[in-house]
């Protein structure tokens, strides 16, 4: 029987978990359909909903949630209206989200209070910061739930999902990694004019509780980078509070070391990463990638 997927996805990172799921679900038969949002809408980083475009065979929705600097209850009350007015439009079979970013609390909740079956991608894992909080609201509101690993799977378990719902798949993203990009390097540095090919990759977020001090710790990290002597490819932060103090450290580095880049295509990203000499910063592909591919990584800060 043919059914309807609903992703939901409002930044690069979850939309990099949730393709590969998408990809299937169509392979399989299934109708899917994209509700885009957040950052992949913004100019700052890059448009991102073009990559989501990209992916044959699934409709795409696109809405705009937000204005670079608006507070987090607000993007969440507008996804909210606007994921719920979808969702009652096409009247999906099941609800795909992805992690703890406040858009997918957004796709969570509306699932919950419309009683539609929905499914959490790697759900039970630990951050330690209010993005945790909200992972495991998700795990909670969900019906279904789809871990990276056992020992997440036991989290899971511990707030009181039941065992039959809780399905261990690994990251999503890592089976991509595992094959051959379909790009070269050369490619690579030609599409997004880097202009070394000895570097290493610079990853830095904001850490939504430690917004007076994020600034502080960028310019601390970055200065640290410089001295080193190393060149790298920056990939700019998300857009979560505390953004634009860490964009005006990255916008004074030399531009002969550093390559700030909006964001990258993921096959790009992943080639970037196996030919790099390391990886620093707090993304979480320093955490889980980067050991995948063999790739020297140093996380920064909480």
């Amino acid at each position: 029987m043919t059914r309807h997927l609903l992703f939901l996805t409002g930044t690069r990172a979850d939309f990099g978990k949730l393709e590969p799921l998408a990809v299937a679900a169509r392979n399989a038969g299934h109708l899917v359909t994209f509700f885009v949002t957040g950052m992949h809408l913004m100019d700052r980083y890059g448009l991102t909903a073009n990559e989501v475009r990209r992916v044959p065979g699934v409709q795409v929705q696109e809405y705009a949630n937000q204005a670079e600097g608006d507070p987090q209850d607000l993007i969440l009350a507008r996804t909210v209206t606007g994921f719920s007015d979808f969702a009652r439009q096409i009247r999906p079979d099941l609800i795909v989200l992805h992690g703890d970013r406040i858009e997918a609390l957004a796709g969570a909740l509306v699932a919950a209070t419309n009683y539609i079956r929905s499914a959490h991608v790697e759900g039970g894992e630990v951050s330690g910061t209010i993005d945790e909080v909200f992972r495991h609201c998700n795990t909670k509101l969900c019906t279904h739930h789809f871990v990276s690993s056992l020992a997440a799977g036991r989290r899971v378990r511990a707030l009181g999902e039941p065992e039959a719902t809780i399905h261990v798949i690994g990251s999503p993203e890592l089976d991509f990694h595992a094959r051959p990009s379909g790009v070269t390097l050369d490619e690579v540095r030609a599409r997004y004019a880097i202009p070394f090919d000895d570097y290493g990759i610079a990853t830095f977020h904001p850490v939504t509780s430690e917004q007076d001090s994020i600034g502080r710790q960028a310019e601390q990290l970055f200065a640290a980078l410089a001295e080193s002597g190393r060149c790298f490819v920056t990939i700019a932060p998300n857009n979560d509070p505390g953004s634009r103090a860490i964009f005006q450290t990255l916008e004074a580095l030399p531009k002969e070391r550093f390559r700030l880049l909006p964001s990258m295509r993921f096959a790009h990203f992943s080639e970037l990463m196996k030919n790099a000499a390391c990886m620093v910063g707090n993304s979480s592909a320093g955490v889980r990638e980067a050991p995948f591919l063999g790739l020297p990584s140093l996380d920064i800060g909480s």
